[in-house]
């Protein structure tokens, strides 16, 4: 059975995606990982939605959209639909959450923890990280806190652990060797 496939669709936003993230995160930003991001999110699908409700490439809920722009007015107006705008929010967002994520063992830690926390929740990702340290294990290490479950439900808890997982490791893999740029464990 093959792996997975870049579409060709994500073709026509390459140059988009590394503007932006370049700007946000700086001329070494991990574009192979926000490719994969987007991959798994909408499979480069500008008019995705999911069954929850999420929109455009990166999936963003109304309601995230709407709150994003208050703390990141570089967002600009919520159009989760335009590709610029998702590209856009994506990496300003990712880069909130990254700054946030200050305790972690290693940059691939970290990305693994951004990564949970874009696809379930900042809160939940500290609840995890304090259920973990009172469990005695290392709440700066990926691998000790996706281990605990601070009460999502058990579908939730599967989507959410699965997903930093199949993008830093399966997807993002793909992408640097198709040269999208270096990805967010690069240095492990």
């Amino acid at each position: 059975m093959a792996g997975p496939a870049i579409p060709p669709q994500a073709q026509q936003h390459r140059d988009l995606l590394i503007r932006e993230a370049r700007m946000v995160w700086g001329l070494d930003a991990p574009v192979a990982t926000f490719a994969a991001q987007i991959h798994q999110e909408s499979r480069w699908n500008e008019q995705a939605v999911s069954p929850a409700g999420a929109q455009g490439l990166a999936q963003f809920m109304p309601r995230t959209a709407r709150w994003l722009p208050e703390v990141a007015p570089e967002t600009g107006k919520p159009l989760p639909f335009s590709p610029s705008w998702s590209i856009r929010a994506m990496v300003i967002y990712d880069r909130w959450l990254w700054k946030r994520i200050r305790v972690a063992y290693s940059d691939c830690d970290r990305w693994a923890m951004t990564l949970s926390s874009y696809n379930g929740g900042l809160g939940w990702l500290q609840r995890d990280q304090s259920l973990a340290d009172a469990q005695g294990l290392d709440p700066r290490v990926w691998s000790h806190v996706a281990i605990v479950n601070s009460g999502r439900s058990p579908a939730n808890f599967r989507e959410n652990r699965s997903y930093p997982t199949r993008i830093l490791h399966t997807l993002t893999p793909m992408y640097r060797a198709a040269g999208w740029g270096p990805g967010g464990c690069d240095a492990q």
